[in-house]
């Protein structure tokens, strides 16, 4: 196929040149056909004056040999003769002189068309050079085509091997797509039944608490009365051991392991130890509004109207890990500039007193809650970029923070001092935690790993990878909890070192938070989705969401309230959104204080305060006055 291609290439340039050259002598011809023309008759005339000079010569040999033969005949012809003669021979010196120059101008004509032919020749010669590296330059790029074509075919079939697998992994993905909602449809029916026999299974268990406390209050009762019957010698340094009922009524809600507490019973003078101990039964099962400074309340009462407890809230403080009083802020009490830019986290004190704000002017800020403001107390200094985490330890002394310039510093709260700088890390710090001893402390990082840190010799113990950006972090006794940019929690082991179990959600983690009793775990996710996990089964057990809400950034911090009946979170269209984790709804949308989105949420552990930041300079202190 190709020297067919070649043959056809070299005739045509033949047949190019022979059509060129019969241009040419179409042109041309006429120039030289009168040239030619006046030639041919001048060598006609040349050899026609030849053969008359021959015959001429030989007439003169003739009469001279005559004229020798016979001098005195014909005198008079012969002068007749030579006059002829002399004629004869002037026409045709004319004749010559007129062929000579007829002949000059056909040599001139010739010179110049020789001239003509000689430039002719170089512009032939110089077409002919050009025309040959114009060949050249087609032989070359005809090698080009040749090559493009190969190149055009080897991509054609790589396209089509591409084609090829596009359309089995499109019948792949179509597959597994319908796997995947044909597995979530399986997932949501199954998650709905799991929901609907552990709500059965619990309507058992309050049922059977309810049926077991009603048996317990009567056989007391009886007993009681039956004692009470009988005056019985008490002794002053004797104690009661009672159990912790809830002072609801009808709630059906009781707990198989009610702490116990010991109430001191003194006998009083001018009263019998029958009126003391019907006292005492009363002020037991509810019957006065009081309260008894030694009952221990459980975390899930509430407050209501015309109970004895004072108006202000700093009087229903209580010691950590209890509350008495949980308010559903209403009010922003105190809107306040924080910082000097963007406020990044909030944190109160183990006692409600202090309140800890970190923002990106390097400064840990301490604000004191007095009658409902808060009141500037001192400032922590040291971090050389801008804070991104607070925590305090369990007594309120040490407080912890993150920040920007890879390290994690550790202040006293009396003296405002810098006790400890722990660096190591290669990005951002966001997140760090106490353990519960406090004498440990893990951090999380922009670098993707977690350290684990000892105080005592101010070094880092253990370091683990985690494969993805760890946006915050909470802990238990032996297990930490980090929320992650890939959108998983990871469980680890700290003495392991390994990761114990992972959970997907379906956006970045932003936000972790534990309940009281640290068995579930609150998170917060760009999918702007509130989720609590049952840390017992490793599952999903609530989701909320509002119309409105949306996480606004990565490091947008939600926090249940201290006896985990509700849930706060900020927006970042400024609104701080409630949710009830008994009924699973919002419960109040406080969108009037805040300018910008909502980084940051806090309540107070005596349940009377909230506390949320923003991305702007302000800080807003919430309740329900």
């Amino acid at each position: 196929m190709v020297v067919m291609a070649e043959r056809r290439l070299e005739c045509s340039w033949k047949r190019h040149v022979v059509e060129q050259l019969k241009q040419r002598d179409r042109v041309q011809r006429h120039a030289f056909e009168e040239i030619i023309h006046q030639y041919n008759r001048l060598l006609e005339k040349s050899d026609l004056q030849t053969v008359l000079s021959e015959r001429y010569q030989s007439d003169k040999y003739d009469l001279q040999n005559r004229h020798d033969s016979s001098p005195g005949l014909d005198l008079s012809r012969n002068d007749s003769l030579q006059q002829e003669m002399a004629q004869m021979r002037i026409r045709h010196q004319e004749e010559l002189t007129e062929l000579h120059k007829k002949r000059g101008e056909l040599a001139q004509s010739v010179i110049e068309l020789n001239h003509q032919i000689q430039q002719k020749d170089k512009e032939i010669q110089s077409n002919e050079a050009k025309m040959e590296e114009y060949q050249r330059q087609i032989a070359e790029l005809e090698g080009e085509c040749r090559e493009l074509r190969g190149k055009l075919q080897d991509l054609e079939q790589a396209n089509q091997t591409l084609k090829d697998e596009y359309d089995a992994l499109q019948i792949t993905f179509g597959a597994l797509e319908e796997k995947l909602r044909r597995t979530t449809d399986d997932n949501q029916e199954l998650v709905s039944r799991w929901m609907a026999e552990k709500s059965q299974e619990a309507n058992k268990l309050n049922a059977e608490n309810e049926k077991d406390c009603k048996r317990r209050q009567a056989k007391l009762q009886k007993e009681l009365a039956e004692a009470a019957k009988e005056p019985l010698p008490l002794d002053p340094d004797d104690d009661i051991e009672v159990l912790a009922e809830d002072s609801g009524k009808g709630t059906g809600e009781t707990s198989p392991n009610r702490p116990l507490s010991r109430t001191p019973s003194k006998r009083v003078s001018g009263q019998s130890p029958q009126s003391s101990l019907l006292g005492s039964i009363s002020n037991i099962f509810g019957v006065s509004e009081s309260v008894q400074p030694g009952l221990v309340l459980p975390p899930d009462s509430r407050r209501r109207p015309g109970n004895s407890y004072g108006s202000s809230p700093e009087c229903t403080e209580t010691p950590s890990g209890v509350c008495a009083d949980v308010r559903v802020p209403a009010t922003a009490l105190h809107v306040f500039e924080a910082h000097d830019g963007e406020v990044n986290a909030v944190r109160f004190s183990p006692g409600s007193r202090l309140l800890a704000t970190g923002g990106m002017d390097r400064r840990v800020k301490l604000w004191e809650v007095v009658s409902g403001r808060c009141e500037p107390k001192g400032a922590l200094t040291g971090s050389n970029a801008g804070i991104t985490s607070i925590e305090f330890d369990s007594a309120g002394s040490y407080l912890l923070a993150a920040s920007n310039d890879f390290a994690s510093r550790i202040w006293t709260v009396d003296d405002f001092r810098l006790r400890h700088t722990l660096t190591g890390h290669s990005g951002k710090v966001l997140a760090a935690r106490f353990l519960l001893d406090n004498a440990r402390i893990v951090s999380g990082s922009y670098d993707r790993t977690l350290k684990l840190w000892d105080l005592r010799s101010k070094v880092c113990m253990k370091t683990v990878f985690a494969g993805s950006s760890c946006n915050d972090i909470v802990c238990t006794e032996q297990c930490v909890m980090s929320g992650h940019f890939d959108k998983r929690v990871r469980f680890w082991d700290i003495r392991a070192e390994s990761i114990v179990r992972e959970l997907e959600l379906m956006g970045r983690v932003t936000s972790l938070d534990l309940n009281h009793d640290r068995t579930e775990l609150l998170t917060c996710s760009r999918d702007d989705l509130v989720k609590i996990i049952d840390l017992r089964s490793n599952a999903v057990r609530q989701t909320f969401s509002a119309q409105g809400f949306k996480c606004g950034a990565d490091w947008t911090r939600v926090t249940f309230s201290p006896d985990g009946s509700y849930v706060a979170g900020g927006s970042a269209d400024g609104a701080l959104y409630i949710w009830n984790v008994l009924t699973g709804k919002l419960e109040r949308t406080l969108d009037k204080n805040h300018s910008s989105a909502i980084n940051s949420v806090s309540w107070s552990p005596s349940g009377a305060y909230v506390v949320s930041v923003e991305k702007g300079c302000k800080a807003v202190l919430w309740s329900d006055m």
